[in-house]
């Protein structure tokens, strides 16, 4: 409709030819009727007899409506961002989950705004409510829980397949709209399942620590291993070891400790000291 260029008949000359007429015969008291001011951020779309002028949208500044015969809409061209109410979902792995977020738009054709669609708004609302839907129809749960900004940035550059994304574009292609992004707010899932992934993953990170003790105890009993080999070439060199573990320990608690000493260590230690 925005793209038609068919003029208004003579008929229509006529009516705006007197209604020019009749401004110039009450200027300067018509001036004030006739002439609307546009915001920077704002458009109009003038209809004479119905029509929308040929020409783009009027505006920024001053512009002039002659009486009787035009009139004109307002279109606000600044991003809009509005909440998309909760969703019920299926994924793709039978899970139900309950899914909100925040879509992102701006109108840069006024014209096709207006004369295209009924209500701008609630249309690309809706239509993004619904793609979203059916984008996060086709991912399993654990995708759309650790993957939302990527299926934000895809539904903005439309860099997944499907024909989702192609009418997303193209209907807002033709009201007008440019949807900047489209992002998800909250997702709920149901609490069996959320316990479900609760105990799982504490099966999987206990899974994780018993291995890394298994391995922690496989180092240590190899230097254990090389620790005992060192120790069997020097006979004096385990009482030495039992000294130490005595003093570590005393400083640890204020305590009566009785630490055993086998008695052939005196009898080594008796035999190199006369030997010395």
């Amino acid at each position: 409709i925005a793209d038609r260029q068919e003029g208004i008949g003579v008929c229509g000359w006529i009516l705006v030819s007197l209604s020019f007429l009749l401004v110039l015969i009450t200027f300067p008291i018509s001036i004030w009727v006739c002439i609307k001011v546009i915001r920077e951020y704002e458009r109009a779309v003038v209809f004479r007899l119905g029509r929308i002028l040929p020409n783009k949208a009027k505006g920024p500044g001053m512009i002039l409506v002659l009486p009787c015969t035009d009139t004109f809409i307002k279109v606000d061209l600044r991003m809009v961002t509005c909440k998309i109410p909760p969703q019920e979902i299926l994924t793709r792995d039978a899970v139900t989950a309950q899914v909100d977020g925040v879509v992102s738009y701006r109108i840069h054709s006024a014209v096709s705004a207006v004369a295209n669609v009924t209500d701008v708004h609630s249309a690309t609302l809706l239509l993004a409510q619904t793609t979203l839907r059916n984008l996060l129809g086709t991912q399993s749960l654990a995708q759309l829980l650790a993957g939302c900004e990527e299926i934000a940035h895809s539904t903005q550059h439309y860099a997944l397949p499907g024909m989702l994304f192609a009418t997303l574009d193209s209907a807002t292609k033709q009201w007008g709209v440019k949807v900047a992004r489209v992002e998800l707010r909250h997702i709920r899932i149901p609490v069996a399942m959320q316990r479900a992934m609760a105990a799982e993953a504490e099966a999987a990170r206990e899974t994780k620590a018993k291995v890394v003790a298994a391995e922690g105890e496989m180092n240590a009993s190899k230097d254990l291993q090389k620790a005992s080999m060192v120790l069997a070439e020097s006979p004096a060199g385990l009482p030495l070891r039992y000294l130490q573990t005595l003093t570590a320990v005393a400083a640890q608690n204020n305590s009566t400790i009785v630490f055993p000493l086998p008695v052939n260590v005196f009898g080594s230690l008796g035999k190199k000291s006369t030997g010395g």
